[in-house]
């Protein structure tokens, strides 16, 4: 496995800490608190490093089935981090997070795990 993809498995974990982390506080708290800001932003943001990481680091390049997966997935991370920043910064910290915007939240988590276990598991086999 090449040094690249190597790095962006350590820092795609690290995204799935930081981005589970937001995403499970607005779940649990349905707030849009300072932590909550400060984990999603970072777990897109070390997301999409570590994609740029493995594509580079891949052989087989960025259109895979995995990739199609970790993409959609991405995407629907994205839209959630703005979806949480356009509640700030129209309420303010602690704003309260609706039903439908805790459900999008979930199912864009649940989503990016089932991308990143597919790609663990392409990695094992």
């Amino acid at each position: 496995m090449n040094y690249l993809a190597i790095i962006g498995a350590f820092v795609i974990t690290l995204s799935l800490l930081l981005y589970g982390i937001g995403s499970i506080t607005v779940q649990r708290f349905k707030l849009v608190t300072q932590g909550v800001l400060i984990f999603i932003t970072l777990g897109v943001i070390s997301d999409l490093i570590a994609i740029t990481l493995m594509i580079f680091g891949s052989e087989k390049g960025p259109f895979t089935l995995h990739g199609v997966l970790g993409f959609s997935a991405t995407i629907t991370m994205c839209i959630d981090m703005l979806l949480v920043w356009k509640l700030y910064l129209k309420n303010g910290i602690d704003s309260v997070v609706s039903k439908s915007a805790v459900l999008y939240t979930r199912i864009a988590y649940s989503w990016w795990v089932i991308a990143y276990i597919t790609g663990s598991l392409l990695v094992i086999w």
